[in-house]
């Protein structure tokens, strides 16, 4: 239905799958992950999937191995690190590129000043490098936040230029 109506890109949420042990992931989540993914690719194989789980550090390689194809990293993981995770993950399943990556800006930055805002954001662009991933949030943004820290944040991610 979204995809007919014009969405360009298929995000699944599964923030509680998070609360799972890897063992419990494999049996009570992946598998319905990739039943969705698979159904969404079988019809509509040029439309990107995302994957987001809260709190996901122990799940990463297992989220990218049910074939998405950028995985949602939330502010516990190391974006260098998170990266290779993903793309570890995608070659022990058998699935071809690296993979995308999406985040990872833990949100409590937002309350704090510009010249923070700026430089963990830019940390983050640096780590992940020119391709292959959506800058954003770990997680949602709180409600508290003030607007212009939110505003500065999108702004610094437009005028970051990598060399």
């Amino acid at each position: 239905y979204q995809i007919e109506n014009g969405a360009q890109l298929i995000q699944i949420f599964d923030s509680w799958a998070g609360h799972l042990s890897p063992r419990d992931y494999d049996e009570f989540a992946a598998p319905y992950q990739k039943q969705i993914l698979d159904k969404i690719k079988a019809k509509y194989p040029h439309i990107p999937t995302v994957t987001y789980i809260k709190h996901s550090g122990a799940l990463i390689e297992r989220m990218a191995s049910t074939g998405v194809d950028v995985v949602s990293l939330d502010w516990t993981v190391d974006m260098t690190e998170g990266r290779q995770r993903v793309a570890n993950g995608r070659k022990a399943a058998g699935l071809e590129g690296i993979g995308g990556v999406q985040g990872n800006l833990d949100p409590a930055i937002l309350m704090a000043n510009h010249d923070t805002i700026k430089e963990r954001t830019e940390e983050i662009l640096k780590k992940a490098g020119p391709t292959g991933h959506v800058m954003n949030l770990g997680h949602g943004i709180e409600a508290c936040t003030p607007e212009e820290n939110a505003h500065f944040f999108i702004q610094t991610v437009r005028n970051f230029r990598h060399e």
